[in-house]
């Protein structure tokens, strides 16, 4: 690809990983998500202010996104490394949405949306460590960290070739371990809120 080429997908990626799903599907409900419960955008601030299937809305709307900025970069002839920055363009714009301004969610599903179209069996493992610690804990944050935390771990030995995908999937890391700054200083002083739990 050139370089217009790749400058224009990678916007595109990012206003697509912008569009706030989360706040959408509350508005419909007449919910302003920014006022309620964790003032989070994701999935699992709408089920804590709204129930299972607004979040259920929300979490495959965020996914989407990352899958959808995968799948265009593939699509438009992206080597594997342009691919992977598609995907960290679209989750910065879930992090930091244009229509937000520059304000966003976590980036846990668009991560995982991602990681559904550019690594498919690192996803799943991810998918399903991301469960089992959620379920057994009661905290999405903390299934978050230890599943995103391992990210690169499981790249390196399930899917390390080609190589760029590992630099990618340390990226996608380190923007969830800032994201959840906050989430790892209340689960050290026992202050966090547990999956579906109301203020």
């Amino acid at each position: 690809m050139d370089r217009i080429t790749t400058g224009i997908l990678l916007i595109l990626s990012f206003l697509v990983g912008s569009i706030p799903f989360g706040i959408i599907v509350a508005k419909v409900k007449g919910v302003d998500l920014k006022k309620v419960g964790s003032g989070n955008i994701g999935a699992t601030n709408v089920l804590r202010s709204m129930g299972k299937w607004p979040a259920a809305l929300t979490l495959l709307g965020d996914i989407m996104k990352g899958a959808l900025a995968i799948a265009l970069g593939r699509y438009l002839g992206a080597d594997s490394f342009y691919e992977g920055v598609c995907g960290i363009a679209a989750i910065l714009g879930h992090d930091f949405s244009i229509f937000l301004k520059f304000r966003g969610g976590k980036g846990v599903a668009t991560s995982l949306g991602v990681l559904l179209i550019y690594s498919p069996f690192v996803a799943c493992i991810t998918i399903t460590l991301w469960l089992i610690v959620s379920v057994f804990t009661k905290y999405s944050s903390l299934g978050a960290l230890v599943s995103f935390g391992l990210l690169p771990l499981n790249i390196f030995l399930l899917d390390f070739e080609p190589k760029e995908k590992l630099f990618i999937g340390v990226m996608i890391t380190l923007l969830i371990l800032i994201r959840h700054r906050d989430n790892m200083s209340r689960l050290i002083q026992g202050t966090e809120r547990k999956i579906g739990q109301r203020e």
